[in-house]
Formats: structure tokens, C-alpha cells, sequence
């Protein structure tokens, strides 16, 4: 059974960083993308970043200065590195899986449940 979880997620206050996890099963971590994704309720969901199989990263350009993605092959974890966080970073944050190294959310397979970040004044 494919599992993707993200731990990590809590309440920051503008200015802080947080490093949120997405530990995976199932399938080869190698083999696979990781992307990471935010939603907003009542927004589409927005790519964040991905790292692919080979370590090869890739950050949405509003965020590139400010996040980081990497990855632990052997834990089969990847990780997203949040810094100097804004009050519009509030959202939920998904982590997913894909056999591409895209952020077309529409090739992702896997998903997972999400983690919330609140940003605080």
C-alpha cells in the first residue's frame, strides 16, 4: 500500500521557518518524484516545488528565495525547508508522488493527506 505522510505542519509566527516531512512506503522512492503543493480553501491548489529520484530540485519561482526541498533516500522522506514565512504562506500543504519531475499536478499518483501551516502576525 502507497503511503505519503506529512508531519511537521503548525503555527509560526511571521518571519519563522518550519520544516515540514513527507515520509513515504510502497514504492520505489527512487524511482519517483516528490512534489510538494499548498491550498488555500476556496483557491486552486499551487505547486510548491519537487525534488525527482536523482536529487534534482525545482521551486516555484515566488518562493525559490525563501524554501528548500530536499531528500533522505535511504529514510525514503523528503522534506521542504520553510523560511522567513508571510502570513499569505498559510495553507495546507500536500505532498505527493509522480514518476515525472513536473509540478502538472495532473501526473501526480500519490497523495498525501496534508499539514497545516498557519502563519500568525
Amino acid at each position: 500500500e502507497v503511503q505519503l505522510v506529512e508531519s511537521g505542519g503548525g503555527l509560526v509566527q511571521a518571519g519563522g521557518s518550519l520544516s515540514l516531512s513527507c515520509a513515504t512506503s510502497g514504492f520505489t522512492f527512487d524511482d519517483y518524484t516528490i512534489g510538494w503543493f499548498r491550498q488555500v480553501p476556496g483557491k486552486e491548489r499551487e505547486g510548491v516545488g519537487y525534488i525527482s529520484g536523482s536529487g534534482r530540485t525545482s521551486i516555484a519561482e515566488s518562493m525559490k528565495d525563501r524554501f528548500t526541498i530536499s531528500s533522505d533516500n535511504a529514510k525514503n522522506t523528503a522534506y521542504l525547508q520553510m523560511n522567513n514565512l508571510k502570513l499569505e504562506d498559510t495553507a495546507v500543504y500536500y505532498c505527493a508522488a509522480a514518476q515525472w519531475a513536473t509540478l502538472d499536478q495532473r501526473v501526480y499518483d500519490y497523495w498525501g493527506q496534508g499539514t497545516q501551516v498557519t502563519v500568525s502576525s
